[in-house]
């Protein structure tokens, strides 16, 4: 498909994108004013489109949010859950390990000037933070809703969960097979190794046995 072809499809996916960023970010500011929501939408949906993103682009954004509106009902608040889900990887080079972390201080940078008071900066911030180890502590709603939406993925179907390994793949090009292999099985173990992969009523019904079945799958394929 080229690239005019291709277009129409993205600026209307990043139309709706626009619309989503603009209805958690002005009740977010509890009724504060504030400038306009777009440039913000802009500059972060250019982040979330730069090229070294294979998994990690605005259809990944898309489905966490979607997620979260999936869970919404089990957080404390909705919108601040939305903006982390925003800059939860608003950061992202494969080649660094410090993403969360640059991209929570990207969230303590922008969302003051965006209007959002320092409470909700500072829980939006935290929340990105915690999606280094996705193990929120019992009675974090707010996180549980984030790291859940996040890890959805995992309980893709086979095909869709097969396209998201390839796409990480992808992602860790510059790295080795062998490397990449014993790097991406120590992630796996991590994850399994956790008590429960979601936190939520929702997630631990509907997504759990399946993660973990794709995670098992996955992992024995690297064995080979």
């Amino acid at each position: 498909m080229d690239d005019d072809t291709a277009r129409p499809d993205r600026h209307g996916a990043d139309d709706a994108l626009r619309g989503r960023w603009r209805d958690c970010l002005v009740p977010a500011r509890r009724g504060a004013d504030g400038p306009d929501p777009l440039p913000y939408a802009d500059n972060l949906l250019a982040r979330w489109a730069e090229p070294q993103r294979k998994y990690h682009t605005t259809a990944h954004l898309t489905a966490v949010l979607d997620r979260v509106d999936t869970l919404a009902g089990h957080a404390a608040d909705p919108d601040a859950v939305r903006l982390a889900a925003w800059f939860h990887d608003a950061v992202y080079r494969p080649d660094r390990s410090e993403n969360e972390e640059r991209s929570a201080v990207l969230a303590e940078r922008a969302l003051p000037e965006a209007g959002v008071p320092a409470g909700t900066t500072a829980e939006v911030a935290r929340l990105v933070r915690l999606t280094v180890t996705h193990d929120p502590a019992d009675g974090d709603s707010n996180g549980e809703v984030l790291c859940d939406a996040d890890l959805a993925i995992l309980a893709s179907s086979p095909k869709e969960y097969a396209r998201y390994a390839a796409q990480v793949r992808e992602e860790y090009g510059f790295v080795p097979d062998e490397a990449f292999r014993e790097g991406r099985a120590a992630v796996l173990r991590q994850l399994l190794e956790l008590p429960r992969l979601f936190r939520t009523p929702y997630g631990a019904a509907e997504w759990e046995p399946r993660a973990r079945h794709n995670l098992l799958t996955e992992l024995e394929l690297l064995a080979r």
